[in-house]
């Protein structure tokens, strides 16, 4: 059974900084392509930050420059080094893994709150 865990989620104060981790289990992360999303409330979930095929990094516009996706492939971890959070990173994070063959994988979310 698959299993993807967040955590590091917390309230922090803006221009700080959050590391969030996503364990896999049951899962090989170094075969599928893994990204972060986001959820904010009354807003649609978007994609944040993803590594396809293992090197590729993409970011959306608003988190370049300030996050970092990476994963541990002997941990089966993927993090995201969130700096300078702004208050409109508020939201909730999930993990998300793509075999590439349609099938994907979520985690259950962890929560981050930046207060202004």
């Amino acid at each position: 059974q698959v299993q993807l865990v967040e955590s590091g989620g917390a309230l922090v104060q803006a221009g700080g900084s959050l590391k969030l981790s996503c364990e896999g289990s049951g899962i090989v992360f170094s075969v599928h392509d893994l990204g972060w999303y986001r959820q904010a409330p009354g807003k649609q979930r978007e994609r944040v930050a993803s590594i396809i095929s293992g090197v590729y990094t993409t970011y959306v516009d608003s988190v370049k420059g300030r996050f970092t996706i990476s994963r541990d492939n002997a941990k089966n971890t993927l993090y995201l080094q969130m700096d300078s959070l702004k208050p409109e990173d508020t939201a909730v994070y999930y993990c998300n893994a793509d075999d590439k063959r349609g099938r994907n994988y979520w985690g259950q979310g962890t929560q981050v709150t930046v207060s202004s």
